[in-house]
C-alpha cells in the first residue's frame, strides 16, 4: 500500500512538472487578468472623430462586428448592422467562432459593461465574465494601442446605435477551449502615444493596429512561422473561395513592383491594375484611411525583410514545403 502511494506521488509530482513546462497552468485556472476599475471615457467630439476612424477604418473593427450583404460583389456591411456582429465563416477554425454584438443594447450587445471592462476586452482579450476572448479578435496587437486611441474607440463603441441581435457564444473545441486561457496578458502600464517621428514609425504603428501580420503571415496550429512574416500564403477558406493570401514583402517574390500610388490606389478600389483583389481583403474598410496613413503604411512595408515565397491565386493550388500550406505556386518554393 505503502508503494503504491509513493508511486502516486512521484506520477502527480511529475504530472506537475510536466503541466509547468509545457502548457502551463492557466488552462486549468484561467487566464491572467486585472481587476476592472471604476474609470470612464469622457466623450468628446476629438474622440468620437478619432474612434469612428480607428473602428471603421485603420483598425477594421467594423468589418467583423457587422454583418455582410453577400449576394453583392463586394460583400458590403449591411446599413444599420455596424457593430451588431456576426458568424465567422473561414472555414478550419477551431470550433463555431462569432464576432459578438457590440452596440449599447442591453440585451444582446454591451450595453451593461462598463467602460473598462471593453476597454480590457479589446487590449487584453477578457471579456466582463472573466472568459478568454479567441484571439481571432486582435487583442494582442491591441495591447500597443495607446491609452489615447483606446479612450477613442471605448468612445465611439457606446454611440453606435443599439442593434437587438442575439448570437451564440463562441464554443471552441479541446484542447483550444483550455489553450486560449494561456493567451491574454493584463495591461497595467501606461501606453503612451505610438512613435510619430518617421513615416515608418508611423507606420509600424499602424501596421499593428490593422493586424495586417495576422493574415500575410503563414501559420501552424495558430502559432506564425518563423522567418515568413508578411511572406503571405495563409489559406483563407470560405463562401468567397480559397484564397491565400499575398507575400507583401519587398522580395521578388511579393510586391517590390508596387510605388506608392499603386499601394494607394489598390486600398481604396481593391484593384492592382486590372487584377481584382478578393473580398476577404478588406479593402473597403481600409481604404477609408488618410492618405497620409496609407502612405506611412507602404512606407514600413518597404523596410520588411525580403522573404522569398512564391503566392499566386490564379494558380492551382499545390503543396509549398516552405509554409505547409496547399496555394498557386506552392510547389515552385
Amino acid at each position: 500500500m505503502r508503494k503504491l502511494g509513493i508511486a502516486l506521488l512521484v506520477l502527480v509530482v511529475l504530472l506537475a512538472v510536466a503541466i509547468t513546462f509545457t502548457v502551463g497552468w492557466r488552462p486549468f485556472i484561467g487566464p491572467r487578468m486585472r481587476s476592472v476599475t471604476n474609470r470612464t471615457f469622457e466623450s468628446t467630439p476629438a474622440r468620437l472623430a478619432r474612434g469612428r476612424y480607428l473602428f471603421n477604418s485603420a483598425s477594421g473593427c467594423v468589418e467583423c462586428h457587422s454583418q455582410h450583404d453577400n449576394t453583392r460583389a463586394d460583400w458590403p456591411i449591411l446599413p444599420g448592422t455596424e457593430g451588431s456582429g456576426q458568424a465567422f465563416l473561414l472555414q478550419g477554425l477551431p470550433g463555431k467562432i462569432f464576432a459578438p454584438n457590440i452596440t449599447p443594447d442591453k440585451e444582446t450587445g454591451i450595453g451593461d459593461w462598463t467602460d473598462d471592462e471593453v476597454a480590457r476586452a479589446i487590449r487584453e482579450g477578457v471579456d466582463r465574465n472573466g472568459r478568454a476572448l479567441f484571439n481571432i479578435m486582435p487583442y494582442e496587437r491591441y495591447r500597443t494601442m495607446s491609452d489615447e486611441d483606446l479612450a477613442s474607440v471605448v468612445v465611439y463603441v457606446r454611440s453606435l446605435p443599439a442593434v437587438k441581435h442575439p448570437l451564440p457564444v463562441t464554443e471552441l473545441i479541446f484542447p483550444v477551449k483550455y489553450l486560449i486561457r494561456s493567451v491574454p496578458q493584463p495591461v497595467i502600464a501606461p501606453v503612451p502615444p505610438a512613435d510619430s517621428s518617421t513615416p515608418v514609425a508611423r507606420g509600424a504603428y499602424l501596421v499593428n493596429i490593422a493586424a495586417c501580420a495576422d493574415c500575410h503571415t503563414p501559420q501552424v496550429k495558430g502559432q506564425p512561422i518563423p522567418g515568413l512574416s508578411f511572406a503571405g500564403g495563409f489559406v483563407l477558406a470560405g463562401p468567397w473561395g480559397y484564397v491565400a493570401s499575398a507575400n507583401i514583402t519587398p522580395d521578388p517574390t511579393g510586391i517590390p513592383y508596387y510605388d506608392e500610388k499603386l499601394f494607394i490606389d489598390m486600398m481604396r478600389t481593391g484593384m492592382v491594375h486590372a487584377r481584382k483583389l478578393n473580398v476577404i481583403m478588406p479593402y473597403e474598410r481600409y481604404g477609408g484611411m488618410t492618405d497620409q496613413d496609407l502612405s506611412d503604411v507602404f512606407a514600413y512595408l518597404k523596410t520588411l525583410p525580403p522573404v522569398a515565397h512564391r503566392v499566386d491565386n490564379t494558380e492551382k493550388p499545390t503543396l509549398c514545403k516552405k509554409c505547409g500550406a496547399l496555394h498557386g505556386l506552392g510547389d515552385k518554393n
